[in-house]
């Protein structure tokens, strides 16, 4: 269960309201939820923690289920640790359960699946207003599933990507993409990928309302995609309507 030098691994599940953070990684200039997690940890544990996380959501944004990894020299009990995390973490993070993995197991590169929800209002709400983008015309959710259909037949999503980023790569292989109605006026975007780009779902989705309002063909959402130019994509929506909500790991890494 632990390595040649001692050490055990564990994956951390999460969830945050991202609204008081600069993001979930660390910023010379901002308080981030990996921060705060490490911060907590080394407090529990009586020494330097890092914490590797799956992905990086960006300033606002929330996660209903984020995960990281972390090492520790001791065998942990994780009701206990949970329970002692969640006291001293402030309110707008929690943990939800810690689980012993191989010690080669790695949060970020280990991650087979994402799953993001973005959520838009089509009505005025005091109490929704934090948590979803306010509409205020209706856009044609049907023709926008119609764009959202073609996602799964690109690779190459630059145009959705945030510019001047450090990753080698901007191919992602998307396996679903679809706005559904919640409520009389709430509507969901889902979209789950192998991985996803900085910016990426805002982009999508500020384009697919593009579509919506009739300044876009779904052809012409195809050709968004083609350029690979982020200059020919819709603008990015707001973050704070953005959720992370499933990370899905092979189960070989489990140790219980």
């Amino acid at each position: 269960m632990s390595g040649m030098d001692g050490m055990y691994r564990y994956f951390i599940y999460l969830s945050y309201d991202g609204e008081a953070y600069h993001g979930w990684q660390i910023q010379p200039n901002g308080l981030s939820v990996q921060e705060c997690v490490e911060k907590a940890l080394s407090t529990l544990l009586r020494l330097p923690v890092s914490v590797v996380g799956a992905g990086r959501t960006d300033a606002g944004v929330h996660a209903a289920l984020m995960v990281a990894h972390f090492d520790s020299p001791s065998l942990l009990d994780g009701g206990f640790m949970t329970d002692k995390l969640n006291r001293l973490l402030p309110p707008d993070i929690s943990v939800q359960r810690l689980r012993a993995v191989k010690t080669d197991a790695h949060a970020r590169f280990d991650a087979t699946s994402r799953t993001y929800k973005y959520y838009v209002s089509l009505a005025k709400s005091p109490f929704r207003r934090r948590y979803t983008y306010r509409l205020f015309q209706t856009p044609d959710f049907e023709l926008m599933n119609r764009a959202a259909a073609t996602l799964p037949e690109y690779e190459d999503f630059t145009s959705f990507s945030k510019l001047h980023t450090d990753v080698k790569t901007n191919n992602c292989r998307v396996t679903h993409a679809c706005w559904t109605q919640e409520d009389s006026c709430t509507w969901v975007f889902t979209v789950r990928a192998d991985r996803f780009l900085r910016n990426m779902v805002r982009a999508m989705v500020g384009t697919l309302l593009e579509v919506g309002r009739g300044h876009l063909t779904v052809e012409g959402f195809r050709k968004v995609i083609e350029q690979k130019d982020r200059c020919k994509a819709g603008t990015s929506v707001p973050g704070n309507a953005l959720f992370l909500v499933d990370i899905t790991y092979p189960a070989h890494l489990f140790l219980d």
